[in-house]
């Protein structure tokens, strides 16, 4: 079975950011975190619906065959 979350630090380098900008991310609510305690954890579902969102967020419609 696939983990359901990451750490900050996984999800640094799926999104191919520093870790210090991966933990800013998730301070300021730009990355989806789970807090426990002290520990961030990121869900993988979640970042994987940001990363589809986002593509989309330009303002540009994918175009559809027709």
């Amino acid at each position: 079975m696939e983990k359901q979350t990451l750490t900050v630090e996984e999800a640094a380098k799926v999104l191919g950011i520093s870790r210090n900008a991966a933990y800013s991310g998730a301070r300021t609510g730009l990355l989806p975190v789970i807090r426990f305690g002290k520990r961030y954890l990121v869900p993988r579902v979640a970042l994987e619906r940001m990363l589809s969102m986002e593509g989309r967020q330009d303002g540009h419609a994918e175009a559809s065959p027709c």
